[in-house]
């Protein structure tokens, strides 16, 4: 499902984060990416899900190479990856509600009349319940913000689901849940997973592989 080829990348091409970097997650396999923090996790996360562009080597998603990130990647492959991030306040704009938020994914590929079954779907899945989705992120917890980033993630139906951190804020009982819900999706649909962290013991429980970028500007996973 995803692979990545010979990758350099960072945010200063004379000291990049990660060089010649090599990753592969299968269709349906769940990987795990263990390293320590400034290893350049979170910089391979954000290249696989297409929103930075490395300096040099290959990305393909599902056989197709990449040709471009952001918004000039193409939208049918931007829509087989959804992504959850460590920072839900960073990752969404304050001014929407929680069921904006959710369902801009929808809206923004052309696809409005889903939101309201989608929404019916997904808000009890994640555990939004009551008037949750009516309320800003300024009104919920990060435990209840993260479960709609959740949501978002899920709303296209990715072929591939990318967890940067997405349980580092999170106590016990919902990062129990939110993996959940993950896991569920992936037996529902075949996708596959790759999910960024430093905590071995829950990347060993939820991945079927576990593989370690180490700190310095030069990994193969």
């Amino acid at each position: 499902m995803l692979e990545l080829r010979a990758l350099t990348a960072g945010y200063d091409r004379r000291t990049p984060v990660l060089r010649d970097v090599a990753l592969t997650v299968a269709d349906g396999e769940a990987v795990g990416l263990l390293g320590p923090s400034g290893c350049g996790k979170s910089t391979l996360a954000r290249v696989a899900a297409l929103l930075h562009r490395p300096d040099a080597g290959e990305v393909r998603l599902a056989g197709t190479p990449v040709p471009g990130f952001r918004h000039r990647a193409p939208r049918a492959l931007r829509t087989t990856v959804g992504v959850v991030f460590q920072q839900p306040r960073q990752a969404v704009d304050p001014r929407l509600t929680l069921r904006d938020l959710i369902a801009e994914p929808l809206r923004a590929t052309g696809r409005a009349a889903e939101v309201a079954d989608r929404l019916a779907e997904l808000a009890p899945t994640v555990g939004l319940g009551g008037d949750l989705l009516s309320r800003g992120p300024h009104e919920v917890s990060d435990g209840q913000l993260q479960r709609a980033c959740v949501a978002r993630a899920l709303v296209l139906r990715p072929r591939l689901l990318i967890c940067d951190e997405m349980t580092a804020m999170l106590d016990a009982s919902t990062t129990a849940a939110l993996v959940g819900v993950v896991e569920d999706y992936r037996a529902a649909t075949g996708a596959a997973l790759l999910a960024v962290g430093h905590d071995r013991v829950l990347l060993d429980r939820w991945c079927d592989r576990v593989t370690h970028l180490p700190s310095g500007p030069t990994a193969r996973a």
